[in-house]
């Protein structure tokens, strides 16, 4: 399916480029309504980042995040800077459908794998960032990309599996707001080799060609975020594409 992305500094709409603070675009202050517009053109899952929690969880957008959960019928994950129980427990009561959690799975494995056996595993998203060398070694990166894991995807994917892992949204960080395309390659070999995951595809749709590449690919899910706000596809044609090619 395909899930449109907000990314949240302070009540505005932004993209990172690279996920550098200091490189933000500014989409206005209107997040509601374009969520409820996302929905209406027929998204069944939408994707939220807080990056003020991200940067500061003690600046974590509760309020704001729960305005915008009760504004819309379908469901929402909320990710950014997740790094303790406490925060999980805190946006699954203020209406998150799952919790997308990155670096603290990493660095933290058995706490997270507490959360799965407390939330249940379909109240959790992993994501999982990723450096691919030319030996295709998927290295995962943390801490907003400022940090080599040490691990690789295969390694963090494979600690989960006992918990019940489902969800993993994974990106190329190469691709991400680039609009230059899906690293399809990555989801085919991830989706063979753990079919039981439902992997969500994210960094780099910039067109109808670019999901239309994925159908085939085993990604279950194609977090879009840039491409809809420059207004290069609307929802409704992305998911046409999606579904009929």
């Amino acid at each position: 399916m395909i899930i449109p992305a907000l990314d949240l500094i302070e009540g505005k709409v932004v993209r990172l480029h690279q996920g550098d603070y200091a490189q933000q675009r500014d989409y206005g202050s209107d997040p509601l309504p374009r969520l409820q517009e996302y929905e209406r053109q027929g998204a069944q899952v939408l994707h939220l980042v807080d990056l003020t929690g991200a940067k500061d969880p003690a600046k974590r957008q509760i309020p704001l995040l729960k305005t915008l959960l009760d504004g819309v019928k379908v469901p929402v994950q909320v990710g950014g800077g997740i790094r303790s129980r406490d925060d999980v427990a805190a946006l699954l009561e203020a209406g998150a459908a799952r919790v997308v959690v990155g670096s603290t799975a990493v660095k933290q494995p058995e706490a997270v794998q507490a959360w799965f056996t407390e939330f249940g595993p379909d109240a959790i998203v992993l994501a999982l960032d990723v450096r691919i060398d030319a030996d295709n070694r998927k290295e995962v990166a943390i801490s907003g990309w400022q940090e080599a894991a040490g691990v690789t995807l295969e390694e963090v994917i494979e600690q989960y599996q006992p918990f019940g892992l489902k969800h993993v949204l994974c990106t190329d960080i190469s691709r991400d707001g680039t609009l230059s395309g899906s690293n399809v390659t990555l989801y085919q070999e991830v989706s063979a080799r753990y079919p039981t995951i439902a992997f969500q595809s994210s960094g780099g749709i910039g067109s109808l060609a670019d999901i239309a590449a994925l159908r085939g690919s085993g990604a279950q899910g194609v977090i879009v975020g840039r491409a809809l706000l420059e207004e290069k596809f609307t929802v409704s044609e992305a998911i046409a594409c999606w579904q009929n090619g």
